[in-house]
Order: structure tokens, then sequence, then C-alpha cells
């Protein structure tokens, strides 16, 4: 049985990740990118849809030992599993080297103290789970095939095959190491080089080490900082500069439920929020290379904007369901691909946008086509801002006029009129101006309630939606007009938990509501942290500082989030680990720093 979603480790060599437990069971894993097939899918189903556990012995009967303690190695992506068991003290050390040919998992099993039992169980399945592969030997090592693919096993220790799985038994001592290592391969191909765990190891933690040197923030929210950069480095697809949402599908925003999509794919929203935050901490690299696969993905047809893509810029992502996987706990369907992927969610033209504005002040070097973009998306713009459309959170429901997609509509206009101004690009200045300042009146008529003195989720609605948080971090009004303090006043009455965290809208239980789907989710982290910043930018700085601070306990034990929090179950719950959720822990980490907002 999965464990709980805060109980995995994410590693990863910035072309695929996977999770680990705290058992040491790789439950998920897809091979070779994000978006591939999974040879474990245990997460979503049961070890007979593919796992690999390492670590201290047991009884067939009972539960594999949980580690002792876990974490990080320094500032890497290098896992480090620790057990204590009557026998000794043993340690695993999991990674995946940044992809130099074939995509290897190595896991080195270290003896600290005494001598202890230890197991590997290897059952891959091709295929979510659906395929038994066939596994043989081939020049000494082992290898699993079906169709396209094989992964080749390599380890120093005595395997043997029982029950369609592979097993190793060993006792390591003190000083005692012995490395495992999958690597995956097209079946094709001549067999992958054999593995060196120790240099790669080495290798890995130089990687990291050197990365992290880049960050040029250095405040007091250091370590959740630097956490978090990591994990958004981890979700690059280093070969294009895409940047996945999350490196797992369906896992539930609510346990037991059908809210469960696949986040394998980069949206544009997300990677965008994501770039700001890179640049803002030095990692302008990183930024240039998703500018540049976003000039690829959108190349030909900017006026047909998706709201996501592949990572390689893909623009075609069906969606299915896989019913042979019973879902994370129950939770059903699971689903791949993304039908949301041709919404119309007009927010998106204002976050690229904004994105590309903010490369260009940091001195990004300019980009004559990223200008030409930016002018078109606008040009769109202009014809369709008056438009509904699905918004922000993907609903399924009707279209309508979402507040905070008209706001970023602004932003978009605002924006190119600041490159226009600033003489590196042409275009109708005035005619844009009176744009800008048509979308702000509209929003402003339309999109406010005088008697609540509150911005709604759309325009006529009586809801809220914890996306007009944004309104004074995107520059829309000032944040001590009395419409944004309204607003936020308005949404912490009305989607705040009972712990004071902030959920994106009301749902409507086992009814339909705006969203065009049954059931509840949690608190979403992202406007949770959207409140700390705004309470901030108010001058509520001690509340701000304490609500940051309760977000930053949620975090696993690693320091990871995913999307939301249940608080009715106290766990985490959607897709893991997830960006839009580190993204603005490090915008509000660099919000209070620069005000002196935080304790200690």
């Amino acid at each position: 049985m999965a464990g709980r979603i805060e109980d995995y480790a994410l590693i990863g060599d910035m072309q695929t990740a996977a999770l680990v437990c705290r058992d040491g069971t790789v439950d998920w894993l897809c091979l070779p990118r994000f978006d591939s097939h999974a040879i474990f899918a245990g997460l979503l189903g049961t070890e007979e849809h593919g796992f690999w556990r390492l670590g201290p012995a047991h009884a067939a009967d009972a539960k594999p030992p949980t580690a002792t303690r876990r974490g990080y190695r320094g500032d890497s992506l290098v896992l480090e599993s620790e057990w204590d068991t009557p026998r000794g003290t043993v340690r695993v050390t999991d990674f995946m080297p940044p992809r130099d040919g074939a995509p290897q998992l190595i896991r080195i099993v270290e003896g600290v103290t005494g001598r202890v039992p230890m197991r590997s169980a290897l059952r891959m399945r091709f295929s979510y789970g659906r395929v038994v592969p066939w596994v043989h030997k081939h020049e000494g090592r082992t290898v699993a095939v079906a169709g396209p693919d094989s992964v080749w096993f390599d380890t120093e220790a005595e395997t043997y095959g029982k029950s369609l799985t592979t097993y190793a038994d060993f006792t390591v001592g003190p000083g005692d190491r012995i490395a495992f290592t999958i690597s995956w391969q097209p079946s094709h191909r001549e067999p992958p080089p054999l593995p060196e765990p120790e240099a790669s190891l080495e290798a890995t933690e130089e990687f990291w080490r050197e990365w992290v040197e880049h960050c040029t923030y250095h405040g007091p929210y250091r370590e959740a900082v630097i956490r978090s950069l990591i994990t958004l480095k981890a979700l690059t697809y280093a070969p294009t500069g895409g940047i996945v949402a999350a490196p797992t599908t369906s896992l539930p925003e609510d346990i037991g439920g059908v809210r469960n999509w696949d986040y394998r794919y980069t949206w544009l929203r997300d990677a965008a929020i994501t770039l700001s935050s890179l640049l803002r901490t030095g990692y302008r690299e990183e930024a240039r290379a998703w500018r540049e696969w976003l000039l690829r993905a959108v190349a030909g047809d900017p006026e047909n904007l998706q709201i996501m893509y592949g990572i390689a810029g893909e623009r075609e992502l069906g969606e299915a369901e896989l019913d042979w996987l019973p879902g994370y706990e129950h939770s059903a369907p699971v689903r791949v691909g993304n039908g949301a992927a041709h919404q119309l969610q007009l927010d998106v033209y204002g976050e690229v946008i904004e994105a590309l504005h903010l490369a260009h002040m940091t001195g990004l070097a300019r980009n004559d086509y990223a200008s030409l973009l930016q002018l078109k998306l606008i040009r769109y713009l202009e014809d369709h801002w008056q438009e509904p459309d699905e918004g922000i959170w993907e609903v399924r429901g009707p279209r309508r006029h979402f507040v905070h997609s008209k706001v970023m509509a602004w932003v978009a206009v605002d924006r190119t009129i600041k490159l226009i101004e600033s003489g590196d690009a042409d275009g109708p200045l005035e005619r844009w101006k009176e744009l800008r300042d048509d979308i702000h009146r509209d929003v402003c008529e339309k999109g406010y309630d005088k008697e609540r003195n509150t911005f709604t989720q759309s325009y006529g609605s009586q809801e809220l939606d914890a996306s007009l948080l944004l309104i004074p971090q995107m520059g829309f009004l000032p944040p001590d007009d009395k419409r944004v303090i309204g607003t936020i006043e308005a949404i912490q009455r009305e989607l705040s938990t009972t712990d004071g965290f902030i959920l994106r809208y009301p749902t409507e239980g086992e009814h339909e509501g705006v969203d065009g789907l049954p059931g509840d989710e949690g608190a979403f982290l992202a406007c949770s942290f959207w409140m700390a910043d705004d309470l901030a930018m108010i001058g509520r700085v001690d509340e701000a500082r304490k609500l940051f601070e309760k977000l930053l306990a949620l975090r696993n034990d690693l320091g990871l989030l995913a999307e939301e929090w249940d608080p009715r179950l106290q766990r985490q719950v959607g897709n893991f680990p997830q960006a839009f959720s580190h993204v603005p822990l490090i915008d509000t980490a660099l919000r209070l720093t620069a005000s002196g907002a935080y304790g200690g």
C-alpha cells in the first residue's frame, strides 16, 4: 500500500523523477521522461503495478520498517535514509545522476554499525503497471524488456527471481557498500554502459553544490528557499527548459474523489511564475532556457496560445483514463494527458508577458522574437479580452467573465506599454493605453461588489476567489486601496479554513459547483502564500509572518509540498511535489525578508 503523500522524497535527474517512501520503496518512476509511462506505478495502485523496495529484511507478513531518520545530503537531491535495527544501523543513499547518457536510478547500501540483513525487491511493470516485461540475463546483467523499452539492473549482490520479482538478500557490516542501479535504454539499442555508482554519486553532489552557489538569497528563510529552488530545478526538463507542474499524475485533491489530474506537463502559468522566482534568486540561465522553450512552443501559432504544452513543446495532450489502476487510496479515475490543454484561459497571456517583462527588466539578453511574440499576444487580447473563459482554475463548467482573467489581461497590456515606452518595441502606444484603461474600468465596474466592498470571482457573481489576492501584487490597484483591503478581508472571512489557510473558491460537496465537479478540496497552498504576501503589503506584517511560518510547518520532513492541505485529514493532498506551491513560498520569503518581518 502506498504511503501518505508527505511520506515521499523526490529524487531526479532533470528529465524524470522518482518518489521514494519512508520505508525505502520507490513507488513512482516514469522512464525516460517525466511524461513517459511509469515502470513503478504502485503509488496509484498496489505492489502488483510496480515498485522497488530496498531496506532491512522483514517477515513476509510484516510491514516494511520505516527509516528512523532521513534527509537530503546538504543542499542536494541526494537522499539518505537510515534504519536503526536490533542488529545495527544501515544507510541507503538514493539519487539520479544528472543525465549524460542512459537515465539511472542508483541506490547504495552502507553498513554503519553491527551486521544488518537487507533485502532488495524489484518488481518492474511497464505501461503504468499493465505490462509484465520479459526478464532475463544478458552477459551477467539482468534486463527487463517490453516493446520499445528495456531496463537494466546491475548489482554485485546475488539476485534471484520469484513471483515475477527480482530479489537480492544480503548482509552489510560497518563500511560495507553495495550498489544497485537500474538504467533505461531503448530495447533495440546496445546495452547501456555498466554504471559507476561511486563516481556518479560524487558528480551528482558536485552538480548540486555548484548550482546552489548561484543563489543570491541569503535571508532568514534560506533553508526553505534553497529546498524549494532545488525542487523547481528538479522539475525542469533539462534538454528543452520546459518546467513540469509536478512529476506525478492523479494524486487526488479530494481523497477518494474524482479530482485527479495529470500534472506532468508545462503550464505556461506555472512555468512563468517559476521563471520569475528563479530570476529573483539569481538563476538567469534557467530563465533564458525557459524563454527559448516558450518561443519554440508557441512558434507559428501565437494567436492560438495553449495553456499548457508537453515538455518539448508538444501540443496534443489527449486525456485518457487508466482503468486497471484503482487510484491512490481508491481515488479514481487515474488520468494521463490533460483535456484542459485547449481551454481558453485569458490570464495566461498576462502571466507569460509578465514573465517576459521581468526577464527584460533583470537584464536577460534581448530576444527580438520574444518582443514580437509579446506584440502578437496583445493584438489577440485586444480582440478577445471581453470573452468569457475557463479561468485560472481550469473550470469544467460554463465559461465566465472571471475577474482574475481580466486583471491579467490588463497586466499583459500594461507590461507591453512599458516595453514600448522603453524603446525596445514599436506599437500603437496611445491605442493600447486606452485599451488598458478600458479593461481597468470594466473590472472595477463589473467585478466589484460595492455593498460587500470586495471584488468577486466573476462578473455578476457573489462568490469569492483567492486569485483576487493577486490584484495588488500585479499592480492593478495599490495595496492601500480600500477595495483591495476589503477583498483581502472578505477572503479571510469566507475562504479561510479553521487553520487559517485559504481555499481557492467555494465548492459544493456532492453537487457540481462553478468548476463543474462534485466533491470538495483542501486549502490551496499557493493561495495561502498569496494571502501572506497581501497581508505584508497592507502593513499587517506580523500576521503575514505567522501565516507564512504556519505554511512552512506543513512541509514534510524534507521541505516538500503538494498542491493542497486537507484541514480535515491534516495531510497533504494533490500532485507532489508541486511547483505552484514552492514558487510562492520563495516569493513570500523574499517579501518578508525585505520588510524585516521575520522571527528570531
